[in-house]
């Protein structure tokens, strides 16, 4: 099977054909519009190597997420990161492709952060491996982790090599009644304690917040900071996850903003010019910035559902692409048209000209024909 991509890669090359990457399509909404003839990577599936006293699982690309997690769950033990399917027969390739985390990410750390080596075919054709199965195996850059995000955009992924946690003992969800502005602090101070915090998510004046370890530890927390039990946390986190919940069945565009976690609210109509604080992009330090009159003059009607500590912001919106990245711009953040919309204003935030050209450059050493998924994440190439 693995001659038969590099064949096709070959032929794509030889041709100038774009080829388009593809395992179950549960994420062809998200990225650029891409074009080209189907690389299809479903057929190369399967678990191939699984280590549960040594936290570490290997397969191939094209592997369904929901094995992967049935497989784990039988040793007690997940993806920490998380991983949204957003489809019934979404794969292991798809979710390192895209990059994806779901709600534990803040707290347990991004799916670049659990990638330990990849198998790959560059647009030569040619396989090449990075990593291992440990921790600490390179030297050098971390191509492994290079190609989580990268859409597909560098290379055919073959087989990923996955750290893996123990599922937690016990899970407790509590519910608070808080505006906004007292959300975001409230979150901001949760993570700041000593408290087995692993999800936070604030949307119609409601915050949840997800805590997770020994029943002891648990009972200690709610304790501490009180709040109201929720009874279906298993579901409101995979609602959540897969982007289920009702705030995401809206009809207009999904903005992903990603922000320094105590940033004040964004989304709040007109407001007066003046200076405001922010946090800088460690979320510790306070700093002041001048709002300009164009900035002042924003109303971005809209609605928001808040994670990640304050961290990830979702906003269904028509404002204009320029004025959503122009507020978050200003306050250290990016903005990425995730669903919906005119994706030719370019789904991911514009990058800066230095960052654009290594990119190219980054492209074109494993991409030198550039007919991997063109388009996919930059509209240049």
């Amino acid at each position: 099977m693995i001659n038969d991509f590099i064949a096709q890669i070959q032929h794509a090359a030889a041709h100038q054909q774009p080829l388009k990457i593809r395992g179950s399509g549960s994420k062809d909404f998200y990225g650029g519009l891409s074009h080209g003839t189907t690389l299809d990577v479903s057929r190369h599936a399967g678990i191939i190597d699984y280590a549960p006293s040594e936290l570490v699982i290997t397969a191939r690309a094209g592997t369904p997420l929901k094995e992967i997690e049935q497989t784990l769950k039988a040793q007690n033990q997940m993806l920490a990161f998380e991983p949204p399917h957003f489809g019934e027969n979404a794969t292991l390739g798809g979710g390192i492709a895209s990059g994806l985390s779901g709600p534990r990410r803040p707290y347990s750390g991004a799916v670049r952060d659990f990638v330990l080596g990849v198998n790959m075919l560059d647009g030569r054709g040619q396989q090449l491996k990075f990593g291992g199965q440990v921790m600490k195996n390179v030297a050098g850059y971390d191509v492994s982790r290079l190609m989580t995000g990268s859409l597909g955009t560098l290379g055919v992924l073959l087989d990923v090599s996955l750290k893996v946690l123990p599922l937690p003992a016990a899970s407790l969800n509590l519910r608070f009644e808080l505006d906004e502005k007292n959300a975001i602090e409230r979150m901001n101070k949760l993570a700041g304690q000593s408290l087995p915090l692993t999800a936070s998510c604030w949307h119609g004046g409601l915050l949840t917040v997800r805590l997770e370890g020994t029943a002891r530890a648990l009972q200690t927390s709610h304790d501490k900071i009180g709040g109201e039990v929720v009874s279906d946390g298993i579901e409101f986190w995979k609602r959540l996850r897969e982007q289920q919940a009702v705030f995401f069945q809206s009809a207009l565009p999904l903005w992903r903003l990603s922000l320094p976690s105590a940033t004040a609210p964004l989304i709040v109509g007109a407001r007066p010019a003046g200076d405001y604080s922010f946090y800088s992009r460690a979320g510790l330090v306070p700093i002041e910035i001048s709002v300009s009159s164009k900035l002042s003059e924003l109303k971005l009607a809209g609605t928001q559902l808040i994670e990640w500590g304050g961290a990830l912001r979702w906003l269904h919106s028509d404002a204009p692409a320029s004025e959503i990245r122009s507020l978050v711009t200003d306050v250290g953040g990016q903005a990425t048209l995730f669903r919906g919309g005119d994706k030719n204003v370019g789904v991911f935030h514009p990058l800066p000209p230095a960052l654009l050209a290594l990119q190219k450059r980054i492209k074109h050493t494993f991409d030198p024909h550039g007919i991997f998924n063109p388009q996919r994440m930059f509209t240049e190439f």
